[in-house]
């Protein structure tokens, strides 16, 4: 994984600028999410794959099957790809150039799990909350997981604020075993 990061970091980077500098980061990013969504589809990736194709025919099969989702300058970029036998690197660049999409405007992406619905008006508290200390614009997404037994786990990036009961038995269960 860390590999396929290494590799995919300079085209996201590239792919990140150029839709910047032009303005587009709503529309790279819608776009380079429905290739990688189809790169990502078993039967595409297996033609993909084949050594048998050109990476011209690759990278004209991928941009006829995204159809008008694609405009001329990331059509380009998928004939780079292509020309550098990348394609497969997709699903890694659709998500490093999100990545920098969510830096550039200040924004996080962030799930609550809880053992129990988290209703409208606690999800928004606590997305305030979320956006005062985090100081950036709060996207929260909810889910379910009744094994937590009560409270919340909350992941933003690489912050994991657990507060769960299961999570609290954990620790003391840690804290008994020393």
């Amino acid at each position: 994984m860390a590999q396929l990061t290494t590799l995919a970091r300079p085209y996201a980077k590239a792919a990140f600028s150029t839709a910047e500098s032009a303005g587009q980061l709503g529309i790279w990013s819608k776009s380079l999410g429905v290739l990688g969504s189809v790169v990502s589809d078993s039967k595409v990736a297996g033609f993909l794959s084949t050594p048998s194709r050109s990476t011209g025919e690759q990278a004209q099969t991928l941009i006829d099957l995204c159809g008008a989702e694609l405009d001329k300058q990331v059509q380009n970029f998928v004939l780079v790809l292509a020309a550098n036998k990348r394609l497969a690197l997709l699903p890694e660049i659709v998500q490093l150039f999100e990545q920098l999409k969510a830096e550039r405007e200040k924004s996080v992406d962030v799930e609550v799990t809880s053992a129990f619905a988290v209703d409208a008006a606690a999800a928004n508290q606590l997305a305030e909350v979320l956006k005062k200390r985090l100081q950036r614009d709060v996207k929260l997404t909810t889910s379910i997981d009744s094994s937590l037994i009560g409270g919340v786990v909350v992941r933003a990036g690489d912050l994991v604020i657990d507060n769960s009961v299961r999570g609290r038995l954990k620790k003391l269960a840690e804290s008994m075993s020393v």
